[in-house]
């Protein structure tokens, strides 16, 4: 294809931005496809995999809050969290926002759960 003296053409390489990484790293953690995250998202799949490898624009406030919902985790966590102490509480935000919008025999039921696993 390219001749014995010809360079073959430069291929711009993927750098992913650190939100890609954290979005990467979440979703495999969470045993997620690009296709399933993509369908929680509600997007394509191949804006998923430029969210994760291409310094691309931001994505939306609402796109970044659906991703964020779609993983367990926050916004500000895909943003700019780092370590494993800081994940673990964007977890706990992400699961605190879930139970605010249960309804009252819902939240019940967790508290007691909740009772029961604290006895032991």
């Amino acid at each position: 294809m390219y001749g014995e003296n010809e360079p073959e053409p430069e291929r711009k390489k993927t750098v992913p931005t650190p939100l890609g990484e954290r979005v990467r790293e979440i979703r495999r953690k969470r045993g997620l496809t690009l296709e399933g995250l993509a369908e929680r998202v509600g997007s394509s799949k191949s804006y998923m995999w430029e969210i994760e490898n291409k310094d691309v624009a931001r994505p939306s406030a609402e796109k970044l809050a659906l991703i964020a919902t779609a993983l367990d985790t926050t916004v500000e966590y895909l943003l700019v969290g780092d370590g494993e102490q800081e994940e673990e509480h964007a977890e706990d935000v992400a699961f605190y926002r879930k139970y605010k919008k249960l309804d009252a025999p819902v939240k019940e039921r967790l508290r007691k759960m909740l009772d029961i696993l604290d006895d032991d």
